[in-house]
């Protein structure tokens, strides 16, 4: 069993610290969809330094400088917590004897910190992690690297991700998938499966 981790076990969303910045909804979306967008956080995944990003983001976004620092200086407060529901059905996998691996777009230095913050991140028999790989969800090469280090067949693996594009990538290599939208909805797929 292969999970994702932000969407699917840990409750990340920018939202949650720029709800506490900004007083005006618009200009919020407006920063996160013009200013620190999904491209440029992209980057994050892949490796790149955050403070490093954030001082060149900032020195084309004067007005917006102070926002763009707090991606890097307060990035944790994006991860409300875990998703509890999943949790247990990660545990109830686990005490089942199923193999658990983590498969995640996440950058090196989040992903240190969220290890010794969630307890259920000691579960997993191992990480493929994007920041440490170089290469991100949905490309192909993520996965091949995920089947070739644990020695995994592709027909015998189930891969969760609340991404359509990244179980769409994980079907084309033959994979077992769930597109995740809710625990409740997660384990009735599982049992469909046969878990």
């Amino acid at each position: 069993m292969v999970f994702d981790l932000g969407g699917v076990l840990i409750d990340w969303n920018p939202r949650y610290l720029y709800r506490q910045l900004f007083t005006d909804h618009a200009e919020m979306e407006r920063f996160l969809t013009e200013v620190c967008t999904d491209a440029w956080h992209r980057q994050h995944d892949l490796g790149a330094d955050i403070l490093e990003s954030c001082q060149r983001l900032a020195a084309g976004h004067p007005a917006d400088r102070a926002m763009i620092m707090a991606w890097a200086e307060r990035g944790e407060e994006m991860a409300a917590g875990q998703l509890d529901g999943t949790v247990e059905i990660l545990t109830s996998l686990k005490a089942a004897g199923v193999p658990c691996y983590a498969l995640s777009n996440m950058e090196p230095d989040a992903f240190a910190i969220r290890y010794d913050r969630f307890a259920f991140m000691k579960l997993f028999d191992g990480f493929v992690i994007s920041g440490h790989e170089g290469v991100a969800k949905p490309d192909p090469q993520i996965f091949r690297i995920l089947l070739d280090r644990f020695a995994l067949d592709p027909a015998a693996t189930v891969f969760i991700d609340d991404a359509e594009r990244n179980t769409a990538a994980a079907r084309e290599l033959g994979l077992r998938t769930v597109h995740f939208a809710s625990p409740a909805q997660l384990r009735r797929e599982l049992r469909q499966l046969g878990y």
